[in-house]
């Protein structure tokens, strides 16, 4: 299977339909409750829900999933029946599957219960009518490109004692998601560096965004928090806590990263912890829900 584990968990929606061809006598022997084996609408919608449940039982690579909801139509027409499902999950990975599988079994429960009377019967077609959410589903393009930072704030580091791989893997990330990453530097400990290199990139460089990584903890010599608080007009606490919950579900020391958010004119402070782990894991946060903040700076709204 796939590895989703960093993917944030988003609402996901899916819409399929399955249609079985029969004949119109069979559709007048179902409506007036003669189907030798029974009820057929409400045996395909607990088919449908039962084969939802399954989905990962059935198909080998389709991960296991929590579905917060299935609903079943089942529509009797002229000649054919009609199944449509639709299913929901706050998680992963889609519910494509499950709602292609649910109509499926339904289809295949009916076909089951009707060729004792009819020999015209034919599953017409399977197909997936909609499907929302994601990160896809919040994806954002502007009329320009976003111009970032990353300032990687580290005593060891700046000594060149050790290489610096979370701000090269930050720089990657970004590039990734269409930012023009041309400032990277490396500074000490120190709050005073640390505040002007921040004024530097929203005041006189006007950046969009600027990630910093390290800093963010408990050490004596964690100072990149205060230096933040003091360049930010306002905080963006929303961002942070989103990251420490993040990080907590993976890792059980992340709650222990003070680093916070904000905004500087129309540029945007986001502290990440040090170790590539921690960024690795703050950027699948981040992105790309952290993109809409750019039209709101704008004055676009929601």
């Amino acid at each position: 299977m796939f590895d989703v584990a960093d993917k944030a968990d988003t609402l996901r929606v899916a819409v399929a339909q399955a249609t079985v061809k029969v004949s119109s006598e069979t559709i007048r022997l179902i409506k007036a409750g003669k189907s030798p084996k029974g009820d057929i609408v409400e045996s395909a919608r607990v088919a449908a829900t039962m084969g939802a449940k399954k989905t990962s039982d059935l198909i080998p690579y389709c991960h296991p999933i929590p579905l917060d909801y299935v609903h079943v139509d089942v529509t009797l027409k002229e000649a054919s029946v009609e199944i449509q499902a639709e299913l929901k999950t706050v998680w992963k990975t889609g519910v494509e599957m499950e709602a292609l599988t649910a109509v499926s079994i339904a289809a295949l429960t009916v076909y089951d219960m009707l060729k004792p009377i009819d020999k015209t019967l034919s599953i017409e077609s399977v197909c997936l009518l909609q499907k929302v959410g994601g990160i896809k589903g919040v994806q954002e393009k502007y009329g320009r490109p976003l111009k970032a930072a990353v300032l990687v704030v580290s005593d060891s580091a700046s000594r060149g004692e050790r290489e610096d791989k979370s701000g090269r893997l930050a720089v990657d990330v970004l590039e990734k998601y269409g930012f023009i990453v041309d400032n990277y530097g490396v500074v000490a400990d120190d709050a005073s560096r640390i505040e002007a290199e921040l004024r530097r990139f929203c005041d006189d460089l006007k950046l969009d965004l600027v990630l910093t990584c390290g800093g963010t903890g408990l050490g004596p010599c964690d100072v990149t928090v205060e230096a933040t608080l003091r360049v930010v007009d306002r905080e963006t606490s929303g961002i942070s806590e989103v990251l420490r919950a993040y990080g907590q579900r993976r890792t059980p020391t992340a709650m222990l990263s003070r680093g916070v958010s904000g905004v500087r004119g129309h540029s945007v402070i986001v502290n990440l912890p040090g170790s590539p782990k921690a960024v690795s894991e703050g950027l699948a946060a981040l992105f790309p829900g952290i993109l809409h903040i750019y039209g709101m700076l704008e004055g676009h709204g929601h």
